[in-house]
């Protein structure tokens, strides 16, 4: 499917959505007019944002990438939250999650950054097509991801599988548990694979690539209301990379650390 007729259909999607629960929120709002008036049906939490990553996947460097804290959502149905520009709840309710959204990150990489990279060109960053979903039980948390490339990059399908547990304590959230990542052979190839041209180009050993575990990872989340209206968070993975990506020439360092943390404004 073409980009931009993935996006028409999202938007298309979210738009429905929206006019249909908007219809249902107006008709209830009519039938409930001698009470009192309902909490809003939006959420909405602006702020700025940093997300700390290495600087290309594999690498001993890090690098800081400014990034607006969107915490926007429509009656749990439509959002807009951290990486993901654009997202539907196609199933929701207290326990769980099931939907899609149009996701960004920021694993590329640029020859001129390293000289380690010298001769292995570059890799562009780019939207990502989400489909996840997610179930609680208690303080635990099962969550699994599908990312799919949409943007002609080279980036191919990767799959998370998470477990966390949360606690409420005192005006913060904590979760913590272990995930891990599959990727697929397209990503593999094109992130951390090195063929006979980039070889010679860079003096790097030709490396052959194939589908596997990515990383194993652990995640840290907590939040905090300073206020009414400000509240803080901090999104941390710590991860090592495994199998293709792991045993690279291109992989200097296995550990990998990727954190978000931003200071909302909530309306």
């Amino acid at each position: 499917m073409k980009l931009s007729n993935l996006f028409k259909a999202l938007a298309c999607a979210a738009v429905l959505a929206f006019t249909q629960q908007a219809y249902a929120d107006d008709a209830s709002s009519q039938s409930d007019s001698s009470t009192t008036p309902a909490e809003s049906p939006w959420k909405i939490a602006i702020g700025p944002g940093a997300y700390f990553a290495p600087q290309y996947p594999g690498s001993r460097h890090m690098k800081v990438y400014p990034f607006p804290a969107l915490d926007i959502s429509y009656r749990d149905r439509i959002f807009s939250q951290g990486p993901d520009v654009l997202g539907i709840n196609v199933l929701t309710s207290e326990n769980y999650h099931l939907g899609a959204s149009l996701s960004f990150d920021f694993q590329s990489r640029t020859a001129s950054d390293d000289p380690h990279l010298r001769g292995l060109g570059n890799v562009d960053d780019g939207p990502k097509l989400r489909i996840f979903g997610d179930y609680t039980v208690w303080a635990f948390t099962g969550a699994v991801a599908v990312y799919q490339d949409i943007s002609g990059n080279g980036q191919g399908t990767t799959a998370s599988a998470d477990l966390y547990a949360s606690l409420p304590l005192q005006g913060w959230l904590f979760s913590v548990g272990p995930g891990l990542t599959w990727a697929n052979a397209v990503y593999t190839r094109t992130l951390f694979g090195i063929s006979s041209a980039q070889s010679t180009a860079s003096g790097l050993p030709q490396y052959a690539t194939g589908s596997g575990i990515r990383d194993v990872h652990m995640t840290f989340y907590a939040t905090h209301d300073f206020s009414k209206h400000w509240v803080g968070s901090v999104n941390a993975t710590l991860g090592r990379l495994e199998h293709y990506a792991g045993g690279s020439p291109i992989t200097e360092r296995r550990r990998e650390l990727t954190t978000f943390a931003a200071l909302d404004y909530r309306f």
